[in-house]
């Protein structure tokens, strides 16, 4: 019974410290934009209450969001990570040179195509000769991080909407293309039928300056793996 006690202590300790690591991993404004969607959307009150705990964080790499986001193009989260765990056994070191470098017949083997060993060289090399500058992008204007990202072979807007969103974390993205956020539009708000981009951003309206917030969470409704980039 003592053992039974103390591996309860230990499994408790370990969820305050997780509970208290994810809240200094968040971004600052998530409490309140929890708060402020909850109370002016009944689906986001819902679903806020459903995956209370959990929210979004960033891997506090640039590079890395993006090769990740390159990874999961047009994949499920589930398949974009099996992808990613054998990119990254093949490649510990996930930098720039090493993908460069990288053997494009071993990417392959990881399941990714030739058309993304290509872009991740690209983004590789573009950060090696500082056509990619993190430094500059902390007081730019979303459209003009997106204007300089779509510059690289293979990144269109919706990957550098997921830049905004999980490496700057940005709060107010709402990355129209995605067909995850479409799907739970559609379930949440639409009685499961097809919704427009239109119709997408007159739903979202209310959740304004919260979009990618609103985004997190609808994403969480239809996949219980967090997506993360």
């Amino acid at each position: 019974m003592n053992k039974l006690v103390c591996l309860q202590k230990r499994l408790h300790t370990l969820d305050v410290y997780k509970s208290h690591l994810l809240r200094y991993m968040s971004p600052a404004y998530w409490q309140q934009a929890n708060r402020e969607l909850a109370a002016c959307d009944a689906v986001m009150q819902r679903l806020i209450r459903h995956f209370e705990g959990a929210s979004l964080i960033s891997r506090g790499c640039a590079f890395t969001t993006l090769a990740r986001s390159i990874v999961g193009q047009q994949i499920s989260v589930k398949a974009a990570e099996s992808v990613w765990q054998k990119v990254i056994k093949t490649i510990p070191d996930m930098t720039p040179q090493a993908i460069v470098s990288a053997d494009q017949d071993a990417l392959r083997t990881c399941g990714l195509s030739i058309r993304k060993v290509t872009y991740l060289q690209d983004l590789s090399r573009h950060f090696m000769e500082g056509m990619l500058n993190e430094n500059t992008w902390t007081d730019m204007d979303d459209e003009v991080i997106i204007d300089q990202l779509t510059k690289v072979k293979g990144i269109g807007r919706w990957t550098s909407e997921m830049f905004l969103i999980f490496h700057l974390q940005r709060p107010d993205v709402l990355p129209l293309d995605d067909i995850g956020l479409q799907r739970a539009i559609s379930q949440h708000y639409n009685d499961c039928q097809p919704v427009d981009k239109k119709t997408m951003i007159e739903i979202a309206k209310p959740w304004q300056p919260w979009r990618s917030v609103a985004t997190w969470y609808l994403w969480r409704s239809l996949d219980p793996l967090p997506v993360e980039y």
